[in-house]
């Protein structure tokens, strides 16, 4: 058994004297991990750091073992913005996310896409690459099957004046609609609905929207509470 595909690096776990478990997130074959030879090594351990984008091959004796990769970095997408921590927070998170949300070896090509816009965003000149972040933690949910409507409102059927998200439901609700009930709603904000990013706050809004789903949804529980990593890069925005 055996596959090539590309790769963006999630996580890189020492196994052994040398040895490293990797977890990658491809495009045909979803989140795989396999063992890398000398992952740990001073060989690979650059090419092995999470967020790099590398071309790997997979091989195995049936489907269902773990395996082995054997790796060549394509592009150390980290090294362009070593110098700025949120930015590295930002893809610390996505890291996390991904490796805990996400089955393992389940396709989600449009996840995969959206992970790699994430990555040209985080590497480029944008402004609002945390906004990116934002929309491709919708995706998450999205392609697990928990995907917010925020089309129109739940209760007039408007597209107009759309500014809550119900909480329980995950469905838009307009201003009129949710005033009497607006300390219970989340806040919707106007950049995940085509409207442009006004402020970091409404990144932080965003971030508060995504988390309440993903928590209800794919994290919940003591023992698979909210990753770490994401809990930091919420918390470094808030400075």
């Amino acid at each position: 058994m055996d596959w090539r595909d590309r790769g963006i690096v999630l996580s890189a776990r020492r196994h052994g004297e040398s040895a490293a478990i990797v977890n990658l997130l491809t495009r045909d074959h979803g989140r795989h991990a396999g063992l890398v030879r000398g992952g740990s090594g001073r060989k690979l351990k650059g090419t092995l750091q999470p967020g790099n984008l590398v071309a790997a091959t997979w091989r195995g004796r049936l489907a269902e073992h773990l395996g082995s990769y054997t790796v060549e970095l394509e592009h150390a997408v980290p090294a362009t913005f070593l110098d700025d921590a949120n930015r590295l927070a930002c893809l610390a998170s996505a890291c996390a996310v991904a490796e805990q949300a996400l089955p393992e070896r389940h396709p989600y090509a449009a996840l995969y896409d959206g992970f790699m816009a994430l990555l040209e965003a985080l590497g480029g000149d944008s402004p609002h690459w945390d906004a990116v972040y934002v929309r491709w933690e919708l995706g998450v949910l999205e392609v697990l099957g928990f995907g917010l409507d925020l089309k129109s409102c739940a209760v007039t059927g408007s597209n107009d004046d759309l500014v809550y998200v119900s909480p329980r439901t995950g469905r838009a609700v307009s201003a009129s609609a949710g005033e009497p009930y607006r300390e219970r709603l989340l806040v919707l904000p106007g950049f995940l609905i085509g409207r442009d990013v006004e402020s970091r706050d409404d990144v932080a809004l965003g971030l508060r929207l995504t988390g309440h789903f993903l928590e209800r949804h794919l994290f919940d529980g003591e023992k698979n509470g909210p990753p770490p990593a994401r809990e930091r890069f919420v918390a470094r925005l808030a400075r």
